[in-house]
């Protein structure tokens, strides 16, 4: 059924620090360094150490760049070296002992490619990349499709809050956050990790956040970074705003956290079940440390449960959206499909139609509940072209039914039982088939047979 991580951000939110809690948490990180040399890219060489941070031992995840590709993200002083200086000219940016210990692991490449003269006479390849060049690294990785989808999304947000950022559409993106190797990397290693550790659940509170400004690519920014106030308007995203000197949340962390966050409150009684730490490379005079927590509540589990049994049970009301475009690209409309489904919409689809003037066009329809509503209108108006949507209230009448587990020959398998009087009708659940497929490496058709056979009867 998966697993729910907590993600303790006391301290901010990094990419570098995602992957290192979840390293630490238990990810295998021999399939993480397997997976990201299956990446079309040449330019990084991956170290992960053990360090300490004021004393705690955490898990230090480096992405290792030549100078050529270095975007500065971890010296103090290229990012704080424009405001801490005092008045008589002494530095106030000190840096804390990383103590890094030898049991370094790497993803060794030696096979850059060199193009462009350098300053010292080094010849280096600058590759401009945008979203649609990023998509086209990560389709054609190794990466399991739910690591491709969790880092899609990622990147869409991210593409999306640069775009807003600078005022230009998302697809014409180039900049550092979204093309940076390092940012590539921290994402698809993020993915990778939360696909392995079969994270299904992502509690995330409050985002620690800095103040000042910082220096980028572009001159001196304030403190939250635009791209970081535009993620957290977007997604409902709650900053606290503390007195440190620096920028805490990066846009990267925040993208992450929009992406698989689907609570922001602990259950009232809950079971840590595994810690994990992720070490940040900036210090801020505070422990530069993501902690997550691998949790498991019984409260969860009996909410969960009611909301299948009380949900699906008898008769309910619903909510209809309905919109008809006729002027988005299907990509654009895909896209919007994916991410209703994503935000808790009941089912999506999409009816071809003829509107005034003869113009082809597709009417959009989404099923939710209330409590989903408001936000899935906003996903639909901030990604298509609609300026209108049409929302009915709709009672249904539906059959009793509920989510199990069983077991097959192929391994666990999870079924929907619904009820007609004193017949049950038991259907096998897609996923559960598509997983069945890859670890057996059997056709959709076979595994459908063997688990109606063993369990549906």
């Amino acid at each position: 059924m998966g697993k729910t991580l907590y993600l303790e951000c006391y301290s901010g939110i990094s990419g570098d620090m995602t992957v290192g809690a979840l390293l630490d948490l238990g990810a295998d990180e021999s399939v993480l360094m397997k997976t990201l040399k299956s990446l079309p890219l040449d330019e990084f060489d991956i170290a992960v150490t053990r360090v300490k941070k004021s004393g705690l031992d955490a898990c230090d995840f480096h992405v290792i760049l030549d100078e050529a590709h270095n975007p500065h993200d971890h010296d103090m002083e290229y990012l704080h070296g424009h405001e801490r200086h005092s008045e008589n000219g002494h530095s106030h940016a000190h840096a804390e002992p990383h103590n890094h210990e030898h049991n370094h692991a790497y993803i060794e490449r030696h096979d850059h490619e060199h193009n462009d003269t350098g300053a010292e006479g080094h010849h280096h390849s600058h590759v401009h990349r945008g979203l649609p060049e990023i998509r086209e690294i990560i389709q054609n990785s190794d990466m399991t499709k739910r690591a491709k989808d969790t880092a899609l999304r990622i990147f869409g947000i991210l593409a999306d809050a640069e775009a807003k950022a600078h005022g230009v559409p998302a697809e014409q993106v180039h900049f550092h956050e979204v093309g940076a190797l390092d940012s590539i990397v921290d994402i698809a290693a993020a993915s990778i990790c939360l696909d392995n550790l079969d994270i299904t659940e992502v509690i995330t509170g409050e985002l620690y956040e800095g103040r000042g400004t910082i220096r980028c690519q572009h001159g001196v920014i304030p403190v939250p970074v635009p791209a970081v106030v535009h993620i957290a308007a977007s997604h409902q995203l709650t900053l606290h705003m503390t007195e440190t000197e620096g920028e805490l949340v990066t846009p990267t962390g925040a993208a992450i956290v929009a992406a698989i966050k689907t609570a922001d409150k602990l259950p009232n009684k809950y079971r840590i079940l595994d810690t994990g730490m992720g070490a940040g490379k900036r210090d801020y005079g505070r422990a530069g440390v993501l902690r997550a927590m691998l949790v498991e509540s019984e409260e969860m589990e009996v909410q969960a449960a009611d909301i299948q049994k009380t949900d699906m049970i008898g008769k309910d009301t619903i909510w209809h959206l309905e919109s008809n475009i006729d002027d988005c690209t299907g990509e654009a409309l895909g896209y919007v499909m994916n991410r209703l489904m994503e935000e808790g919409a009941r089912d999506v689809y999409y009816t071809p139609a003829y509107m005034k003037k003869n113009r082809p066009a597709y009417e959009l329809n989404v099923i939710c509940m209330e409590e989903e509503m408001e936000r899935l209108q906003e996903i639909i108006f901030q990604n298509t072209t609609t300026i209108g949507i049409r929302r009915m209230k709709m009672e249904r009448t539906v059959l009793n039914r509920e989510l199990r587990e069983s077991d097959t020959s192929l391994g666990k398998v999870q079924v929907k039982v619904c009820e007609i009087g004193t017949e049950q009708r038991i259907y096998p659940e897609y996923e559960s088939i598509v997983r069945l497929c890859r670890e057996h490496g059997l056709s959709y058709q076979e595994v459908w047979r063997i688990v109606c056979r063993e369990v549906c009867g």
